[in-house]
């Protein structure tokens, strides 16, 4: 994103002289000649100052302040005004300009007044960056909670943490569920004690009473040593099951016993052997599905589900994007020895305007792109893939809009819906036809 200048101003000679004594001075100037068409240029490209009449017919320069300050705060403003009209440019001054000058111009002064402000904005976005990578230092697996979605979730966390009740955590693939979880016991009396993960659905079938319960040596062949299992190596701290739906109905039985009696016993083991954790569960399943199902014991549920937390997707939590998009752009260029981009505000859009189905890990993967593909200070749309771009184009064609809020809503409801068409379209109160048509045409990917 290079630094681009705006001049607004009603006045065709003066504005079309200021943009090419810009660009003679090394900068790329753009001019208009009112402030909506001021929005309009802004809602298509980034500018780093925009240099504005206070005076003009229709909307003048004070209210365009206004909206750039609140829409386009990374945006500095140079106001122009006549000496007369002094007072006004002290009131924009106050209301968030960074400097004014008086009509009529000196263009040695809107140079030096220029220059002085993008040097100024300079050392603010490199401020911001290491304030960035500082954080991202000290925080590596920290939680996102913006939105008063995760705030809910993270108020139900605390209440939960110091109980040694079981938790199961529900929600869709890629929510950081994980994130909860390890949130749980950071917060808990046993927080130095150990926090033990284990992903259900990675496990062989085979190992999984081994992983969980442990064994004896010569328990079974192959077993050439002994195994402590999770519960016991837990020592008291958490152990998360992930996945939880993917536990072998064999297994689920012994887990049963192991919450209910606080032991557990080993392959080939002659006693059972006392355990101390707390247990944190989770799954993308709904439980009482699987349940209803036969494939998951509903007196197990029972001991699992003492509180349940309920994830919600990234689509329904759209204030945590940008704080997440910064987080995880960070956590991504360090891992490349790269400084971090800043991400411009057309590229930020269309991250935010997508359904991100796949969640925060979707995102993850589309920052850790970008981060490869950006050779410059800026992430644009073009490092963007074709999916993530398409959620955010500017255009003020009707057609092109409504199909992009359409494609968005279908692309949620197939996500809430697990993919399931038939589910959607109900959901959608249209027939499963003219789904399928839709989704043919919008262009949206069948996973």
């Amino acid at each position: 994103m290079s630094d681009r200048i705006l001049i607004v101003d009603d006045e065709v000679v003066l504005r079309n002289n200021l943009v090419r004594f810009l660009e003679r001075s090394g900068h790329e100037g753009e001019a208009v000649g009112s402030a909506e068409e001021a929005l309009v240029a802004m809602a298509q490209a980034d500018f780093a100052v925009v240099v504005t009449d206070l005076r003009m017919p229709g909307m003048g320069g004070a209210a365009l302040l206004k909206r750039i300050v609140t829409e386009r705060p990374e945006t500095l403003v140079l106001v122009m005004t006549a000496y007369a009209s002094i007072e006004s440019a002290v009131e924009a001054l106050r209301e968030g300009a960074q400097d004014y000058l008086l009509k009529p111009l000196s263009l040695e002064e809107l140079s030096r007044k220029v220059q002085r402000l993008l040097h100024y904005r300079g050392l603010e976005l490199r401020n911001r960056r290491l304030r960035l990578e500082l954080h991202q230092q000290h925080d590596v697996a920290g939680m996102v909670v913006e939105s008063p979605e995760m705030q809910s979730v993270m108020r139900l966390v605390a209440k939960a943490a110091g109980s040694r009740s079981a938790v199961l955590i529900e929600g869709e693939s890629g929510t950081g569920k994980e994130l909860v979880a390890r949130a749980l016991h950071d917060q808990s009396p046993w927080r130095e004690k150990d926090f033990i993960a284990v992903n259900l659905a990675a496990q062989p079938r085979d190992l999984v009473d081994a992983t969980l319960f442990g064994h004896e040596r010569g328990a079974y062949t192959g077993a050439s040593g002994k195994r402590e299992g999770v519960f016991r190596a837990a020592g008291g701290g958490t152990v998360f099951l992930d996945e939880l739906a993917e536990l072998p109905a064999e297994v689920q039985v012994k887990l049963l016993r192991v919450l209910e009696n606080r032991e557990v016993m080993p392959l080939g083991a002659d006693r059972p052997v006392p355990v101390d954790f707390r247990l944190v569960a989770a799954t993308n399943k709904p439980l009482h599905a699987e349940v209803e199902a036969g494939r998951f014991r509903q007196d197990l549920l029972y001991r699992v589900e003492v509180l349940r937390v309920e994830l919600p997707p990234l689509r329904d939590r759209p204030a945590d994007i940008a704080p997440l998009v910064q987080r995880l752009l960070a956590r991504h260029a360090a891992a490349l020895s790269r400084s971090c981009p800043q991400v411009s505000g057309a590229a930020m859009r269309a991250l935010q305007a997508y359904a991100w189905p796949g969640n925060i890990r979707e995102l993850s993967n589309v920052l850790e792109r970008a981060a490869l593909l950006c050779d410059g200070d800026w992430v644009e749309p073009a490092h963007l893939p074709f999916a993530a771009q398409e959620g955010g184009a500017d255009t003020d064609l009707l057609r092109e809009v409504l199909d992009r809020c359409e494609r968005a809503h279908i692309q949620r409801t197939l996500a809430r819906c697990k993919g399931d068409k038939v589910q959607a379209a109900d959901a959608l109160g249209v027939h499963l036809a003219t789904l399928y048509r839709r989704i043919e045409k919008l262009g949206i990917r069948a996973d």
